[in-house]
């Protein structure tokens, strides 16, 4: 019994150290190939070069990052909002869903990098024309997988709540809405990672602060190791939204993460 429990604690370990180890060798080979000059360092600077710019420019930085995660998460609150209420539309009246899921797919092949500027023009320099690009981006992997987890119901046992008077509010709530959480998780662990993208491509192409706006001003000043910090920072926020999300997860799902731990 103790020799389990140590196997599966040294498996949980591996689980966080093997990332780590992987950064790290990628760091060290990346810096041994600028420092042994088979990279010149103003095609690419060093780890080095680049944490050493992040602690310069770290308090210039803060305000920018702070604006693009405000961005990406109202976007993306927004789009779980749209989404949530498209998917139980669509899965409450089959015509409207045979009519709407077709335009998601093909919304899908428009580049956002192509509506960006659009917004801009519609709706200024402000801050709506980011939140939109992130709705974009992430309203289609939430409806989708939301989608997907209603199909995914029996329907032998849909029949029998309903054959036991149950209405269709009383099947989404004890049936539906359980059985689909964990493909919206699944959804929305994505959505999560491209809200920042998202906010970072719409301040690249029409904005007035953030960290695209950032990016572009050290790009044009040749300063690639902040160029680099700032990508270094659109990593971590990205990686804080996709962590919140997954505490979340654990958090509404306590069942479904006790079945994961016995597997």
């Amino acid at each position: 019994m103790i020799k389990n429990k140590n196997i599966e604690m040294i498996n949980k370990l591996s689980r966080y150290v093997q990332p780590f180890v992987f950064v790290f060798l990628f760091l060290a080979a990346w810096y041994v190939a600028v420092q042994e000059g088979l990279v010149d360092r103003f095609v690419l600077p060093s780890p080095v070069d680049v944490i050493a710019a992040f602690g310069s420019m770290f308090p210039a930085i803060l305000n920018s990052a702070a604006i693009t995660l405000y961005e990406a998460v109202a976007g993306l609150l927004i789009s779980v909002f749209l989404a949530v209420l498209l998917a139980m539309a669509m899965d409450n009246f089959i015509m409207l869903k045979k009519a709407i899921y077709p335009i998601l797919v093909i919304s899908q092949t428009i580049p956002i990098i192509a509506l960006a500027p659009l917004f801009t023009i519609w709706f200024g320099f402000g801050m709506l024309p980011k939140v939109l690009v992130v709705v974009l981006v992430c309203f289609f992997p939430v409806v989708v997988s939301l989608l997907e987890g209603f199909d995914s119901v029996d329907n032998d046992l849909l029949i029998m709540l309903r054959s036991m008077g149950a209405g269709k509010i009383d099947m989404l709530r004890h049936v539906k809405v359980p059985a689909s959480l964990p493909a919206f998780f699944g959804g929305l662990r994505i959505a999560s990672t491209y809200s920042v993208m998202g906010a970072v491509i719409g301040e690249w192409l029409g904005g007035d602060a953030g960290l695209g706006v950032y990016m572009m001003r050290v790009r044009q000043s040749f300063a690639l190791d902040r160029f680099f910090a700032v990508i270094a920072v659109v990593v971590i926020l990205s990686f804080l939204l996709f962590s919140a999300v997954v505490f979340i997860q654990r958090i509404s799902m306590p069942w479904y993460n006790m079945q994961k731990a016995q597997k």
